[in-house]
């Protein structure tokens, strides 16, 4: 266990601070290692023929440090990994600029490819860090599209509704039923039997749930 920490590097980054992407690069880089693979998950200035000007992430820390802990643990057990880092930035994000960043190295390109896919799938299905979408003619969150899909698998509601009274952070909690599960290239990934406290907002391009006036 201490083995793996030391090869995981996990950092929810406070507002204004960028991602650096060298360093992450940098930090799974080993000589053993003959593959890197990378995600760059990036502002966009469109959407649905909307101007965007920023995104902007709000995130429950604590939580979420441990859920991409957990995501990153089960990417060990299904592929022969190195070394793994996530990045995810918080407040604005404008245009062009990272809001999320993944680097995982493997001695073989196929495992590290698989990983990656895998962890941002996961983080964009369980972690509970929220966008919001800003444009010229207003506001939007965005619940994810993958968090759907799992509230959808488990027997929870579809509408895709948000539930922010009070500015609560998470909705109700769910039971992951033990289960295979496939992965991003036909390799299988063991779900855990545990709870996972899913998120009534979420980061997704695809769905949007309330405008803000």
């Amino acid at each position: 266990m201490d083995g793996e920490k030391e090869k995981t590097l996990i950092e929810i980054l406070e507002e204004n601070i960028h991602v650096d992407l060298a360093k992450y690069i940098n930090f799974v880089r080993t000589p053993q290692s003959g593959a890197i693979a990378t995600f760059s998950g990036t502002t966009r200035d469109t959407f649905e023929g909307k101007t965007v000007l920023e995104l902007r992430y709000e995130a429950y820390v604590p939580m979420a440090e441990r859920q991409i802990k957990s995501i990153c643990s089960s990417a060990r057990i299904s592929w022969n990994l190195d070394t793994i880092a996530v990045a995810h930035r918080l407040g604005p994000v404008p245009v062009g600029e990272t809001s999320v960043f993944i680097a995982i190295s493997s001695v073989h390109r196929a495992d590290a490819l698989d990983a990656c896919k895998y962890v941002i799938d996961e983080i964009k299905a369980s972690v509970p860090i929220w966008k919001k979408e800003v444009y010229t003619n207003g506001e939007v969150w965005k619940e994810n599209s993958e968090f759907l899909e799992r509230r959808v698998d488990f027997g929870g509601n579809s509408s895709g509704s948000l539930d922010r009274e009070g500015g609560a952070c998470c909705g109700s909690k769910v039971k992951v039923a033990t289960q295979e599960r496939k992965g991003c290239c036909g390799n299988k990934v063991k779900v855990r039997d545990e709870e996972v406290a899913y998120a009534s907002r979420n980061d997704d391009d695809d769905v949007v749930e309330e405008k803000i006036k």
